[in-house]
């Protein structure tokens, strides 16, 4: 049910803001931002739950819990970079939206090398 909620929150800050739109585009511009840091409020509520659900879960898989970890992170930091780069587009600036979404999927990359170099010495281990 919280999902209808947040959907019902979006659409309304939505409508809200279209009234301002047209008269003071500024105000329009704050209501959506606002809607959105309320909407990633309870997203990050949500992705707590989340991980503490993994956190269980990598109790019973063999593999570290250093790759569960860096799952989490991927999972936050393309979060936040799509949150941080819509705010940027719907304010009317589409390149520095383009430059935190390349800023995020460099990190995620750089987050993920050391699963990347666990793989290719378990492989070595097998060639040998």
């Amino acid at each position: 049910m919280e999902v209808i909620k947040i959907g019902m929150i979006g659409i309304v800050g939505v409508l809200i803001a279209i009234q301002f739109k047209t008269q003071k585009p500024e105000v329009a511009l704050y209501v959506g931002i606002g809607i959105c840091v309320l909407v990633f409020y309870y997203a990050v509520q949500g992705l707590a739950g989340i991980a503490s659900q993994i956190q269980v879960l990598g109790k019973y898989i063999n593999a570290g819990q250093g790759y569960l970890s860096l799952l989490l992170k991927a999972v936050g930091i393309t979060y936040i970079c799509e949150f941080c780069a819509g705010i940027c587009r719907d304010a009317g600036y589409p390149s520095v939206s383009s430059q935190i979404e390349i800023l995020g999927r460099l990190a995620v990359m750089s987050a993920g090398f050391p699963i990347v170099l666990a793989v290719i010495e378990q492989m070595e281990g097998f060639w040998r």
